[in-house]
């Protein structure tokens, strides 16, 4: 289980995790539940809950008792019992499920629209009937009252399949070109149709006529935005909230929330990441709208964000699944784990895992810090710098403050291309510090260091105090501090520039104070004091009278004479 807090709301990941493999014997499972930390921490909610490739769509049945995904690959639905927490079957396809609904109150009618235009009706034992519609579905929904299923796709046909007559009746004809999705409203049973060219069209199953248009294509462009529109927004989402709300997403990342009574948007809201809205759901005073990256829960009345969900790096959400009357919702992902979510703050856990309740409650006393594993803080302007503001926008990227997370592996290959003889260029600063400090280590006391000259002169006066002194008390003291300039273990101190004393800092500014500060007229004698000392070798040196270079041509006299003789 992993916890966040995005805006201050706990979000417990309860499919974070490494699942145990089914071939382990028990011996090697209770060996990697001691040693792995993170297998230890799992919670499996729902036993194998998941799929062997990619998960498409997640529906819990009407009873709130099983649940069903598909997926690929191969291409199969599976079906979960709440009861036992565990999966209940599993049938497979011959092509890959673009959508589906649930006809009863359980899992014993199941249809299912495929990307080959075939629809399939399952009953309990399985496989019940299969038939064929003229062009490619995307979306359908099931009018219980009239039993007609009623089917959209690429053509500007309603398809209308009465399950009771066993019969295609007479289409309704849009005016679109292309419909995407279909709503019906549960109350007035209204049915809403999102059309390529932005538009919403709503018919009466009653009088199976066209009662109204809504342009929500044109409401996205005239509003004011600070971004240009990158495509058309087409219509990608429906849903109706009670008789009158109706939520509308569109291909640029828009929704809109309308009262079925007029033509205006009562609010639009932007995800601001330019992707297709793939699922908009309510949940008392909030929205949960979905893109292929992030879940944003909003509050309904003013826009206002609520928390946000966002996928991992290599995956993408397909489809969400909210439990009614909780705060749990199911999320299917290109990946092979249903991604299960918990938000105590929005709902109750569902009663058939109310135990989540008391461990969360039991989470919230612990005080839990928000760690980034692997993952890089970068500022705009090191973006800029490292060639990769064109990233901005993009999952690669997650905005926090004033800067972006980014992966560490992202980042040092950019390091790496950008700057690529760095290395080499650190590898010649060590050779010139340590040739520096070979140099200088015989006469640290003769000239001032480069780095922190005014505790150097602090030191040499303490040094000069204490060889005045008679005091053995005090003379002791002074020498303790006055020995730090020999000791070659406070050598960083003098010579690496990152132990630089910061007298701006706020730190420094509450012990200064506190702190012994040399005068400015005694700063001056002892640097005068320095620069006699520095001169005296450079005068012998002229003179030819350094010990240093006698030495040396003694050495260099009876090397000679070896040889000679």
């Amino acid at each position: 289980m992993q916890v966040s807090d995005p805006n201050n709301v706990k979000i417990y990941n309860l499919s974070a995790g490494k699942s145990l493999p089914e071939w382990l014997s028990e011996r090697k499972r209770r060996k990697l539940l001691k040693t792995n930390v993170d297998i230890r921490r799992r919670i499996e909610l729902i036993q194998d809950f998941e799929l062997p490739g990619v998960s498409t769509s997640v529906r819990v049945s009407p009873d709130g008792q099983y649940v069903l995904c598909t997926g690929i690959y191969k291409p199969r639905v599976r079906c979960y019992e709440t009861d036992n927490l565990s999966m209940k079957f599993e049938r497979c396809f011959d092509s890959e499920v673009v959508t589906f609904e649930v006809l009863s109150e359980d899992y014993s009618k199941v249809v299912f629209l495929q990307c080959d235009r075939y629809v399939e009706f399952h009953s309990a034992s399985g496989r019940y009937y299969r038939l064929r519609i003229p062009k490619f579905g995307r979306d359908m929904k099931y009018h219980a009252p009239s039993t007609d299923l009623f089917l959209v796709g690429a053509t500007s046909d309603i398809y209308r399949l009465n399950l009771e007559r066993g019969q295609f009746l007479q289409p309704f004809l849009s005016q679109g070109s292309e419909l995407n999705c279909i709503a019906i409203n549960p109350v007035h049973q209204l049915i809403c149709v999102g059309t390529l060219e932005g538009k919403v069209e709503a018919w009466d199953p009653r009088m199976k006529v066209k009662i109204g248009t809504l342009d929500c294509a044109f409401n996205c462009i005239s509003n004011e935005r600070d971004t240009v529109l990158e495509g058309f927004p087409s219509i990608t989402a429906l849903n109706f909230h009670g008789p009158l709300t109706l939520g509308v997403g569109t291909h640029t990342g828009q929704i809109l929330l309308y009262d079925i009574r007029a033509d205006k948007p009562l609010r639009v809201k932007d995800h601001m990441y330019g992707l297709p809205i793939r699922d908009v759901k309510f949940h008392e005073n909030h929205v949960l709208s979905m893109d292929s990256s992030v879940v944003k829960i909003w509050n309904k009345d003013d826009g206002s964000l609520f928390t946000c969900i966002e996928s991992g790096e290599h995956t993408q959400f397909n489809n969400l699944c909210h439990i009614p009357d909780s705060g749990m919702m199911f999320i299917a992902n290109e990946n092979k784990k249903v991604l299960t979510y918990y938000i105590p703050s929005l709902g109750p856990a569902p009663k058939w895992c109310g135990f989540l309740d008391n461990l969360t409650e039991e989470l919230e006393e612990n005080i839990m810090d928000n760690v980034y594993d692997d993952y890089k803080f970068v500022t705009r302007q090191e973006l800029e710098d490292l060639g990769l503001g064109h990233l901005i926008g993009t999952t690669l990227l997650r905005a926090y403050m004033h800067g972006f997370f980014m992966d560490v592996r992202l980042y040092r290959k950019a390091k790496s291309v950008s700057a690529p003889f760095e290395f080499e260029e650190f590898k010649k600063k060590k050779i010139r510090e340590k040739i520096e400090q070979e140099r200088t280590r015989g006469v640290q006391l003769n000239k001032l260091p480069k780095v922190n000259q005014e505790l150097a002169l602090k030191l040499m006066d303490e040094k000069q105090k204490a060889e005045e002194t008679d005091s053995k008390k005090k003379k002791k003291k002074l020498q303790i501090s006055a020995n730090l300039l020999q000791d070659d273990r406070f050598q960083g101190l003098f010579q690496n520039p990152d132990f630089q004393v910061d007298t701006n800092a706020e730190e420094y500014r509450l012990l200064t104070p506190v702190l012994t500060r040399l005068d400015k007229q005694r700063q001056k004698q002892l640097r005068k004091q320095l620069a006699a000392r520095e001169l005296r070798p450079e005068k012998e040196e002229r003179e030819g009278k350094a010990s240093s270079d006698e030495s040396s041509e003694e050495e260099e006299e009876e090397e000679g004479g070896g040889r000679e003789f």
